[in-house]
């Protein structure tokens, strides 16, 4: 691994001395304990929120087994990052325009193989992986659950929000992963941040938040952030069944306007010297189970 991870120096360097005009790229990683939460649809309109806002987005799809970004978008991608991978494609060749002022890149199983790459195909696809550099923001929607390639996004990530709802059996599952990363994963620097997604009142969302929140820093000894909650709407569903995310279906809904809080929250925080695209593959190598 440390051989594989000298191999991003040039990189990292090119990077330090402003090749990305003097502003890093934030990344940040969407997951969840299961499936069925709703983090997939909360990737997609975030990401369209940044959008707007004028951020230069790209929406990367990294739900390795379910992947499914492209559904929600209305897009039947030709191409994925394993053909970067395998030398088959260029980055700038993979990556899709999208009618929602964002672009795409679709993942695919076996991505997380890039963790055990020679020292030349890394060093290949790190300089193919740098042309994404010129991105304000990058969202990565992870898949659900604990396998090794979702902790990998996690740990590699600027900014980890992890989404959960008020059933029980979701509030478990959140405590689950947060337990896992911050007891198993290399580096436990991780800035974890909890969103409670269908709620039927800020109250809720609140109290929820602060469960878990608490049970983390007492059983773990961890601080997670609330980042904020998204309201249970019927204009989630109906976007769906359209494929059409809900902050382009109805920009002023509550949820459209929840997924904007949250946006403006998060951009309001200062990113870290350990951020960048480079650094994120610097991360995303060494970023496994101790175990």
């Amino acid at each position: 691994m440390e051989e594989q991870a000298k191999a991003l120096r040039e990189l990292m360097q090119s990077e330090k001395n402003g090749a990305t005009g003097g502003q890093k790229t934030r990344i940040i990683a969407i997951t969840s304990g299961k499936g069925g939460v709703g983090k997939t649809n909360l990737a997609v309109n975030m990401a369209i929120a940044y959008g707007q806002m004028g951020k230069k987005v790209i929406l990367i799809d990294g739900d390795l087994g379910m992947a499914n970004v492209n559904v929600l978008l209305n897009i039947v991608p030709q191409y994925n990052l394993m053909q970067v991978v395998n030398k088959q494609k260029r980055m700038d060749e993979i990556i899709l325009d999208t009618e929602f002022g964002i672009q795409f890149i679709a993942g695919a199983n076996g991505f997380s193989k890039i963790a055990n790459l020679s020292k030349e195909d890394l060093d290949h696809f790190a300089k193919e992986f740098a042309s994404l550099s010129n991105a304000d923001i990058i969202i990565i929607d992870t898949g659900a659950g604990i396998a090794n390639n979702v902790l990998q996004f996690v740990a590699a990530a600027d900014k980890v929000i992890v989404v959960t709802t008020p059933e029980p059996t979701a509030i478990t599952d959140a405590y689950g992963i947060i337990k896992i990363v911050t007891t198993e994963l290399v580096d436990r620097q991780i800035h974890l941040n909890l969103l409670v997604n269908r709620v039927h009142s800020a109250d809720e969302g609140k109290r929820i938040s602060e469960r878990i929140i608490t049970i983390v820093g007492q059983f773990l000894n961890y601080k997670v952030d609330y980042i904020g909650f998204v309201y249970d709407d019927p204009v989630v569903q109906a976007s769906v069944i359209r494929q059409k995310p809900f902050i382009v279906v109805n920009p002023t809904s509550k949820p459209a306007n929840c997924v904007k809080h949250i946006v403006g929250r998060i951009e309001k925080t200062e990113l870290s010297s350990n951020s960048g695209v480079s650094n994120f593959l610097k991360k995303f190598v060494r970023g496994k189970k101790n175990k």
